[in-house]
């Protein structure tokens, strides 16, 4: 195995891990990244989707005692069955649209200019929406109500756009909803483990005839890679928003965006499809 691209691929599994779940789209750094390594190809976008199951088990990781309190109510705690069919709730509609339209989108939305605009078009959304005075109506995810999570898992279907960011659409979603910063982004970690682990075995599934057993090394190396990336990111994050806003992300997502339409533009970097 190529050493060279097993480094490529530990980068990317690390860019993944580090973006997964912060508000700064972690598929718009990825198709960034990727036209740089050489990972911009058909089977680069399997690779890209598939090692977000690393960042998944690490965020499994950090929640394993209330997946497995939930898991063990469902048949008899209310508390655990309504936090379950919430986050059912929140998933189907990114599944329908994704299904619907995720192939024209790829085709045609997943360029480095698309990201770059929208990178920019959602920090904008960030200052904006931070900087509006409401008091939150729930505190905890255990207060949130079906609509509530319907609510949050359309805000997750822009995310379909690349550069968007699924964690940036859920959060900052929940928070102009109504929900706490801890409860937007609890709720947005655990409704990312469904989207992405069904996301990671449906592309795998249908791209399959694309892989071969001399891929492993390959996909082994960045999902660990992910993996590790974020669960430092995850613990990180959760003592960040206690007292913290999500400003800096928003300048950030604005001034990479300016970044990378200035270097397209003047011929400084030449950002492949």
């Amino acid at each position: 195995m190529d050493l060279i691209l097993l480094f490529k691929g530990a980068l990317m599994g690390i860019v993944e891990g580090l973006t997964e779940f912060l508000p700064v789209s972690s598929t718009g750094h990825l198709i960034l990244a990727g036209s740089l390594l050489g990972f911009a190809n058909d089977k680069g976008k399997v690779f890209d989707i598939a090692i977000q199951t690393g960042a998944i088990f690490a965020v499994m990781i950090v929640y394993r005692q209330r997946l497995a309190e939930t898991m063990a109510g469902l048949g008899s705690d209310g508390r655990a069955r309504r936090f379950a069919i919430n986050v059912g709730i929140a998933f189907v509609p990114a599944v329908i649209l994704g299904l619907l339209f995720g192939k024209v989108i790829k085709e045609h939305l997943f360029t480095p200019i698309v990201v770059a605009s929208t990178f920019i078009l959602g920090g904008v959304v960030i200052l904006w929406a931070e900087r509006r005075k409401s008091v939150p109506r729930i505190e905890t995810i255990d207060d949130m109500g079906p609509w509530d999570a319907l609510k949050v898992g359309l805000c997750q279907c822009l995310a379909l756009v690349p550069g968007t960011s699924r964690s940036g659409a859920t959060i900052i979603g929940g928070m102009l909803f109504g929900l706490s910063r801890k409860a937007a982004t609890e709720f947005s970690f655990f409704l990312s483990m469904p989207t992405l682990i069904g996301a990671g075995v449906y592309s795998l599934w249908k791209e399959r005839a694309l892989l071969s057993a001399a891929d492993l090394p390959l996909f082994g190396i960045g999902l660990v890679f992910s993996f590790l990336a974020a669960w430092v990111c995850v613990r990180w994050l959760l003592r960040y928003i206690s007292t913290h806003t999500f400003v800096p992300f928003a300048w950030y997502r604005i001034g990479f965006g300016i970044v990378v339409l200035a270097t397209a533009y003047f011929g400084l970097v030449d950002w492949a499809d």
